[in-house]
């Protein structure tokens, strides 16, 4: 009798399109959030994640059979598919949402993604995503996901070994007290920490074929989610500025200053 074939691996990758890291950030007039006139790029997080699936590929070879990259947001969110597209990405989706709604909350986020997860007829082994987004720095969408689908997870991922005969990933994460490692079984969702690679930057062959790359465009009702936000923010301010110190020639003086300051001492 023939030993039954390993089913071919299928990756899904969600990305964010967000502000990017090296804009400055400013409050806009309304103080309702951020001023979004500004340059956009890919979460840096879900850079790393896009990278660690093409790496995965790069190790397993043959078995991995697609690597898809989803993204929910405006219109201008197609140019963040067609960057993964270009790192090395198969195909994409598109949850398309209007320019002037809200963005999505975590909550909202995983529902969409379990909604897409369950429209892909071959399933989907593996989900790597970044373990935060630069912009609301929430990181709960990983942890949601995989509670919502009832699946394996492993968080703040700086390793990642994936063993397709074994249906297991080896995973080694970051702790406060160091790294532990974890054995996760199919399926699985992993979020990405700094440390597990350095992105490639997409040559322009790769831009020039991301072009012909297929991205599907879906939308949150046709998914059958509700993107309406549980939260309401009332007002949105810069912190104080910081103002200068000062020095003083003596304790005595220092004292005084903290007297002044309305710091006084108590004894023990």
């Amino acid at each position: 009798m023939r030993p039954s074939a390993v089913r071919l691996l299928n990756i899904l990758v969600p990305i964010k399109r967000a502000v990017d890291y090296a804009v400055k950030i400013r409050v806009n007039p309304e103080q309702t959030g951020i001023d979004l006139n500004v340059k956009h790029s890919m979460n840096p997080f879900d850079e790393i994640a896009v990278e660690e699936a093409v790496r995965i590929r790069e190790r397993l070879k043959d078995a991995v059979k697609s690597i898809k990259v989803v993204t929910i947001g405006p219109p201008k969110s197609a140019e963040t598919l067609r960057t993964a597209l270009a790192m090395g990405a198969d195909s994409a989706v598109h949850v398309e949402i209007p320019e002037s709604a809200p963005a999505p909350e975590p909550l909202g986020v995983a529902k969409t993604l379990k909604a897409l997860i369950e429209r892909q007829k071959e399933g989907v082994d593996v989900v790597i995503l970044g373990k935060q987004a630069i912009d609301d720095d929430a990181g709960q969408t990983g942890q949601m996901l995989a509670g919502l689908m009832g699946w394996s997870q492993a968080t703040f991922a700086s390793k990642v070994e994936v063993d397709p005969e074994q249906k297991v990933a080896n995973i080694t994460r970051e702790i406060d007290g160091g790294l532990e490692e974890l054995r996760c079984k199919f399926p699985v969702i992993i979020t990405t920490d700094l440390r597990l690679n350095e992105p490639r930057y997409a040559s322009l062959p790769n831009i020039m074929k991301a072009k012909k790359k297929p991205v599907e465009k879906l939308t949150a009702v046709e998914l059958g989610v509700d993107l309406t936000p549980r939260l309401e923010t009332i007002k949105v301010t810069e912190p104080p500025k910081r103002v200068g110190g000062g020095k003083v020639a003596n304790v005595d003086e220092l004292l005084a200053k903290l007297k002044e300051a309305g710091v006084t001492g108590k004894r023990a």
